[in-house]
């Protein structure tokens, strides 16, 4: 029987195992011009045990940027500072793939540089606040990307792909879930194009695998991972077609021989079997535990072939060495909210091992 403690080939890359540390942003990327700091290297490298690290949503270009003190990939002083995270994972035995994340109409201009606001498929505001450096303030309505924009846009989730390698990560994943630029573009009441970038469900997937066409051209398809969260909500996100909807996603991405799919599992497990049947390559399961994060008894989704990998958030947060606690069967120790987002070396690089 398969389990979650055996190791796995991804596209060429061996993992360890199939526990892998699912992507969580953490605020703390105090290095000048949004970069990766030492102490960065120090959390990654200390969950190296994992068999995929998926880091941080990282964004692809300065208008990418939607949170406070997340880092990015746009630069060379970026790519740098990446280089000493990845070179600290790889020496503790870890894999390690960077998400770009372009957070669209998810931010405040106050965020961005110059005269640079949140951007968008379509100038339609989404409900909701967003933590800025003035506090938690109103989000607004975002610029309409022209076609022209839309094209520079892909272009710099395959620029970045390309500084990712350069800065020395296995892979990267694109952020097409949890209400971000691609699912924005995914869904029926962000996304009010006509213009063949939206409208029915062949425009409206057209951005995504776009992009991902892209990227997997700049790098090859086996270093690419692509998540989805369908029926998410996230962002004031709707999606009144989530079938038929990702059902197409899934066949415009399956011919581009990507390193996996990875999705962010609603309450619908019928779902999640049909597109496990539906994609034709490796897929990682962050499953539905709602309210509670995922924990132990998710390992039993390996061994019925549910899933190929199963990701792990706020117990990876807490557990630096969750495969071994894993293995072991505990004891666990519990994600401090409060340190979650921003902050120094607390609820960050001082959770203790079982050693």
């Amino acid at each position: 029987m398969t389990t979650a403690f055996d190791a796995y080939d991804l596209s060429g890359l061996r993992l360890a195992n199939r526990i892998a540390m699912a992507p969580m942003t953490r605020s703390r990327a105090y290095g000048p011009g949004a970069t990766p700091t030492e102490l960065m290297a120090t959390y990654y490298a200390q969950r190296a045990g994992a068999g995929l690290i998926i880091t941080e949503g990282t964004q692809p270009s300065v208008v990418g940027q939607g949170y406070t003190s997340t880092p990015g990939l746009h630069s060379e002083d970026q790519v740098a500072a990446w280089r000493v995270v990845t070179d600290a994972v790889h020496a503790a035995g870890g894999r390690i793939f960077a998400q770009l994340m372009h957070s669209g109409r998810i931010g405040h201009h106050s965020l961005l540089p110059g005269a640079l606001t949140p951007v968008g498929p379509s100038a339609v505001k989404p409900a909701g606040q967003v933590f800025t450096d003035q506090g938690l303030l109103e989000m607004e309505t975002p610029k309409e990307l022209t076609g022209a924009e839309i094209a520079e846009t892909i272009a710099d989730f395959a620029t970045a792909a390309r500084n990712a390698i350069a800065a020395g990560f296995d892979g990267v994943e694109l952020h097409g879930a949890n209400g971000y630029l691609i699912q924005q573009f995914l869904s029926s009441n962000a996304n009010q194009r006509t213009d063949g970038w939206g409208g029915d469900i062949a425009g409206r997937i057209r951005f995504g695998v776009e992009a991902a066409t892209a990227v997997a051209d700049a790098i090859g398809g086996h270093r690419v991972g692509f998540r989805i969260s369908p029926s998410g909500t996230n962002g004031d996100i709707v999606e009144q077609d989530t079938d038929e909807l990702y059902s197409a996603l899934v066949a415009g991405l399956a011919p581009l021989g990507l390193a996996y799919l990875h999705l962010v599992e609603s309450a619908d497990r019928d779902l999640t079997r049909r597109l496990r049947k539906e994609w034709p390559g490796t897929l990682l399961l962050n499953p539905f535990t709602h309210p509670e994060p995922t924990g132990p008894e998710a390992l039993s989704l390996i061994e019925d072939g549910t899933a190929d990998v199963i990701t792990f958030g706020a117990l990876f947060l807490a557990n630096p060495d969750l495969p071994a606690r894993l293995a072991a069967g505990g004891p666990f120790n519990q994600a401090d909210r409060a340190t979650m987002f921003g902050g120094d070396h607390r609820g960050y690089t001082d959770y203790p091992t079982l050693d």
